[in-house]
């Protein structure tokens, strides 16, 4: 048988922080450089070297945005395609900015010897992206990939030795787990591919063993491959044979029967075509199948007004053409049965043997039984009554024979659970089986997770229903009318259907009647279309337990929520909180775009909000929020310290979350930020304005990052409206320090003082002695910033001596920082050197990075005409640094153009290139910042660096520019552009 990334003449916005959205990048000069060459190694944890120095990638995230970049192989990849990649869809708010800071240091590790402002060579921009260039196989997965491709050359031409020492070759570059320890979506779905390579390559090389005779040889590495995967069939086939040519027939038929074990009772399925037919070989027999000839039809019509989902269908294609059965889950109302019936329809010509379909009644109260189902599938297929039998493992296994040799499709809709499907799944070569469910199967059965229509797709459903003319006359209705609906698909085919029967009604007039939240989901009702109907069938099937998790999380505002967020609000261990919401995402009740985080679709959102309201009672549901806000309290604290180390507001509680670093802290709190600023609004308007205002007060490094100035605004107003109501003085004056200190970063000096006077009242009414200090601060802040020198000295020394007293060396340090520039322009420079030095000294010891940045500014201006100007280079330099690594835009963008002004003071060699590519970088970040000022400023240094260049034109088209925006502001500074503008 053969089984065969100059200082300026005085303060200005751009001093503070400023605000915008759109990214943009700086152009930097063109250089020259010789690099020693670059590899690398995904196979296993990702390494690099130079040469032969070894590099040390950095952070997991930017070895993840190595690995993105490494793998597109020199194409461009666009910044938000790398957002996507290394944090999927629930990206950090300064995502882009993190981006460059990771791109930054790449280069500095690829190309340290590139000049200052000179052009990379390897890690280039490309658009609002980056490329990666490199030499051909400078990694070892295309190093791998081109050995497996010759080795595949040499078998097709009969060179089996040589293909298998090519493959021998290709197997010796892993490492281990490949990517291990990279995170994001992009290196998990490239470390399955990857490793699917990797077993394939291992198959191939036994396969060559096992048929260049070296069959004893390759059983035992067979064996082990087969302990790592055991729901692959192709290693047992090969297994098998060799064993049997080995002489061991009785131990081949074993593997047969231990592989059909464990399929069987992991998925319910039998052993595949080419293994059962092994079997048979060896048996030298076979299994007869019932003859018949019927060709069921039951396929239900496909939906006349099928919209959108064209990748969907493809993907779901092309699933079911590599392993003939797949999976369309989502959330109820989503559309997985029109999707099915879709493909379905398409498929029917490629099965012609007949089309069977079940509705398994999953989402009811008493599902269909499978015993039932195999029955009537094998009636229809022609099977007699009387011979159909009564155990259902045996109706199981008469279907699969009835299937085998025959092209049949299979609908299994609205299944419950995998045990309801695995009597019914048939493994028959030649059968497609499409489930939908709410339920997740388990992991080896492949498919689609549906997700909510695309704007797009929303819009043509309700064109197709409501008709092109009404949908046309009110574009803005129809957005607010699709966002209302959520883009569930459901929802929006019944808010269309209520447009299509009602003529005289206007898109807007059904947005107004969705307005109201609490009414909203039963507007969405259309004869026997019912949004609300479709989430309360799913609730229904819920534990106890579930039930009560799914209302209770529904409570607190934000978009998303983490797992110890969801253990404060259900007062349980995180790890059962986990269990709770791993249970909920699994029958799309939840979702979740990166691990550990979890969101609503917002209309379950208001369901599962009514049912908390029906069924929680009023003092539960203000616990849980209760709960919550000093989760967040404690953890939001630990951030702060570990962020801001000696910070006087914060002082420690004995319980919260520890951070490994700053950078920790940091992340953390910009990934927080829109659930944190929602819920300090939700607890001011639900009678908790107290911790929502000291909570407040700990949002620092957002509103110094300057991002967030809107959330922060609104939640500090919340503040000040609840604590109105509530007559809780002392949160009203902490919010009023925050809403001055975001007047004071847009420039609104006039406001910034009525609500630092207002804090300073209300703390000192209270006995707040850290919101008294921080408002004598600010105000003193402000009286330098109108050219009050001896008011902003008397206001900050009351401040030094309130922090100093209340133990603030944070807040002590930064005081006297601010103190050196008044007493500066107050005439007295020795005093101001003492003040900048000491507040420089305090936070080197803190180690902060705003502490050190902010010190090390302050300190450059104060001693720019009694140090060296080398000196003065070094010290923006470092300040540059630390603002960059705390990802604080706006300063940033204010260092860059003071390290540009330092280069061309120092007028080294070189000097105006190098400064010029400063200027941009910093007119690029407060460009996009939005701060004025410092846009001028930075037009100011960028001119400065082209006219030492010999291009006066250029120059003074960028001075012209600075000097409008000044004069505009009233700026002092216009005189030093002016004058420059004079010759």
């Amino acid at each position: 048988m053969s089984l065969g990334p100059r200082p300026g003449p005085g303060p200005g916005r751009s001093e503070r922080a400023g605000f915008g959205h759109e990214l943009r990048r700086s152009t930097l000069s063109p250089m020259e450089t010789r690099i020693p060459p670059l590899r690398f190694g995904l196979l296993g944890p990702p390494r690099g070297w130079r040469g032969d120095t070894e590099l040390d990638l950095g952070s997991p995230q930017q070895r993840a945005l190595l690995t993105v970049l490494l793998l597109r192989e020199g194409a461009p990849v666009s910044a938000p395609e790398l957002v996507s990649a290394v944090w999927d869809g629930d990206p950090p708010p300064r995502a882009l900015g993190t981006l460059r800071t990771y791109a930054s240091r790449l280069r500095r590790l690829f190309e340290p010897d590139r000049i200052a402002g000179g052009a990379p060579e390897v890690l280039v921009t490309v658009g609002s992206g980056y490329a990666l260039r490199v030499p051909y196989e400078a990694t070892d997965t295309l190093r791998f990939a081109r050995l497996v491709t010759e080795a595949e050359r040499a078998d097709a031409d009969g060179a089996r030795a040589r293909a298998r020492d090519l493959l021998i070759e290709a197997l010796g570059l892993w490492r281990g787990e490949v990517l291990a320890g990279v995170p994001g979506p992009f290196a998990e779905a490239q470390r399955v591919r990857l490793t699917e390579r990797l077993v394939a390559a291992q198959v191939a090389r036994l396969d060559l063993d096992v048929r260049l005779g070296h069959h004893a040889e390759a059983v035992d590495e067979l064996k082990l491959l087969i302990s790592a995967y055991p729901l692959r069939e192709r290693p047992r086939e090969l297994l098998m044979l060799a064993l049997y040519r080995s002489g061991r027939p009785a131990e081949a038929l074993d593997v047969y029967l231990d592989a059909r074990r464990v399929l069987v009772d992991e998925l319910g399925i039998e052993p595949g075509a080419a293994l059962t037919a092994l079997h048979r070989r060896v048996l030298a027999a076979s299994s007869p199948t019932p003859a018949t000839s019927a060709r069921p039809a039951q396929l239900p019509g496909a939906v006349a007004d099928f919209t959108g989902r064209t990748a969907q269908v493809d993907e779901l294609r092309r699933v079911l053409a590599e392993t003939g059965v797949a999976a369309v889950t989502g959330v109820a109302g989503v559309g997985k049965s029109a999707l099915a019936l879709r493909v379905a329809h398409l498929l029917r010509a490629d099965h012609p043997d007949g089309q069977l379909f079940a509705d398994l009644h999953g989402a009811h109260e008493r599902p269909a039984d499978p015993h039932l189902v195999l029955g009537a599938f094998l009636k229809a297929l022609g099977v007699a009554p009387d011979a159909v039998p009564n155990d259902l493992g045996d109706r199981t296994a008469l279907l699969r024979r009835v299937l085998a040799g025959r092209r049949v499709l299979m609908v299994l809709d609205d299944a419950r659970d995998a045990a309801q499907i695995r009597p019914l799944l048939p493994d028959a070569p030649g059968t497609t089986v499409i489930v939908t469910g709410r339920a997740r199967l388990p992991a080896p059965v492949p498919g689609v997770d549906l997700d909510v229509f695309a704007p797009d797709e929303s819009r043509e459903l309700l064109v197709r229903i409501a008709g092109p003319d009404r949908v046309d006359t009110e574009p803005g209705a129809v957005r607010d009318l699709l966002e209302a609906c959520g883009h569930l698909p459901l929802a929006v085919r019944v808010a269309a259907a209520r447009l299509a029967a009602r003529p005289s009604w206007t898109v807007r007039s059904l947005v107004d009647r969705l307005a109201d939240r609490r009414r909203r989901l039963s507007e969405l009702r259309v004869a026997d279309l019912a949004v609300e109907a479709v989430f309360q069938l799913g609730y229904n099937q819920l534990t106890p337990e579930l039930r009560r998790a799914f209302r209770l999380l529904a409570l607190p505002d934000g978009p998303s929520f983490s797992v110890p967020a969801a253990a404060a609000v259900l007062a349980v261990p995180p790890g059962r909180a986990a269990e709770l919401c791993g249970a909920l995402e699994r029958v799309s009740l939840l979702r979740s775009a990166v691990p550990g985080q979890y969101r609503y679709h917002d209309l379950l959102r208001l369901y599962a909000r009514q049912r908390a309201e029906a069924d929680e009672p009023a003092p539960e549901r203000a616990a849980a929020l209760a709960r919550l806000v000093d989760f967040w309290l404690t953890t939001t604290r630990a951030a702060h310290l570990a962020i801001n180390p000696g910070d006087g507001r914060a002082r420690p509680r004995p319980s919260g979350a520890v951070f490994a670093d700053q950078a920790a802290a940091r992340d953390w709190m910009f990934a927080e930020a829109p659930g944190l600023l929602a819920v300090i609004g939700q607890a001011a308007r639900t009678g908790l304005p107290g911790p929502a205002a000291d909570l407040l007060l700990l949002t620092d490094t957002l509103v110094n990052s300057g991002f967030h100035a809107r959330a922060c605004a609104q939640a500090a107003q919340a503040v000040i409206d609840g604590a109105a109501e509530y007559g809780d003085r002392r949160a009203e004056g902490r919010a009023h320090l925050l809403l001055g200190r975001l007047h004071y970063h847009a420039t609104r000096f006039a406001d910034t003082e009525a609500a630092c006077r207002t804090a300073l009242e209300r703390a000192r009414e209270t006995g707040d002695t850290w919101t008294a200090a921080d408002a004598l601060g600010r105000l003193g802040n402000s009286a330098y910033l109108r050219g009050h020198h001896d008011e902003a000295l008397e206001l900050g020394r009351e401040a030094l001596a309130a922090f100093r007293e209340h133990g603030d060396r944070h807040g002590e340090g930064l005081t006297l920082a601010a103190m050196g520039r008044a007493l500066l322009d107050a005439g007295h420079p020795r005093e101001a050197a003492e003040a900048a030095t000491a507040g420089l000294a305090l936070h080197r010891d803190l180690g902060g990075a705003f502490g050190i940045g902010w010190a090390l500014y302050q300190a450059a201006i104060v001693l720019r005409d009694v140090r060296d100007p080398g000196e003065i280079l070094d010290l923006w330099v470092e300040a540059l640094e630390h603002f960059r690594s705390g990802g604080y835009r706006v300063w940033e963008g204010l260092s860059l153009f003071r390290v540009a002004h330092a280069r061309l003071d120092l007028g080294d060699a070189g000097a105006a290139e190098a400064a010029e590519a400063d200027a941009r970088g910093a007119l690029a970040v407060l460009s996009e910042m939005g701060d004025a000022w410092g846009r001028a400023m930075a037009l100011d240094a960028l001119a400065r660096s082209l006219a030492a260049r010999g291009d006066d034109a250029d120059a003074r088209t960028h001075w012209t520019e600075a000097l409008r925006i000044l004069d505009g502001q009233g700026r002092p500074e216009a005189a030093a552009v002016r004058a420059r503008l004079a010759p």
